[in-house]
């Protein structure tokens, strides 16, 4: 039996993550998540092709593992997350590339800046659990360039080698719920 895509889903955020990385010293990545989200997908289609997909993060709940690097990165150097308390993303296109495939494109805004970006989206399938909870699953990847969205401080090295890169990695791992 095949379940259908078609209408409303929650971002099941116990079952989700929303990650980031970065290289640090240009020599090892450092790995980030946000622990405060929710989203919401609307799919017309029994595919998911051109659903609608919104997502709220709270910056606030940035965590690196790293109680200082976290008060650093909410500060104004980064997020400002005193005057931007979240980053959002709306969808702008959903479309369906290959069995288990989507490209999403839409526009994030950080720090009240607004940017396209193009994520590739890998299904996982639609599953009912053993609570007759309709449940479906993506693994979301792109990146962005930091500097883009005033994310601006910046440190050198002695060789002079960036601390932190411009170039940030997004990988979310996202478990949908779907509404009555």
């Amino acid at each position: 039996m095949t379940i259908a895509a078609k209408g409303s889903w929650n971002i099941d955020a116990s079952h989700s993550e929303i990650t980031f990385k970065v290289k640090h010293l240009v020599v090892t990545t450092l790995t980030g998540k946000f622990d405060k989200f929710e989203g919401s997908v609307d799919s017309p289609n029994d595919d998911f092709s051109d659903a609608i997909i919104k997502f709220t993060a709270d910056v606030n709940s940035i965590n690196t593992s790293n109680e200082q690097r976290d008060g650093h990165l909410k500060s104004d150097d980064f997020f400002n997350a005193e005057t931007y308390p979240h980053l959002t993303f709306i969808s702008t296109s959903f479309k369906k590339v290959s069995a288990n495939d989507y490209q999403l494109i839409g526009d994030i805004t950080i720090r009240n800046i607004t940017k396209r970006i193009e994520l590739t989206a890998e299904f996982g399938g639609i599953m009912v659990d053993p609570w007759g909870n309709t449940k479906a699953g993506f693994e979301l990847n792109g990146k962005i360039k930091r500097k883009e969205f005033d994310l601006k401080w910046d440190g050198l090295t002695e060789a002079g080698g960036a601390l932190v890169s411009d170039e940030v990695k997004l990988n979310l791992n996202i478990e949908l719920h779907k509404q009555a």
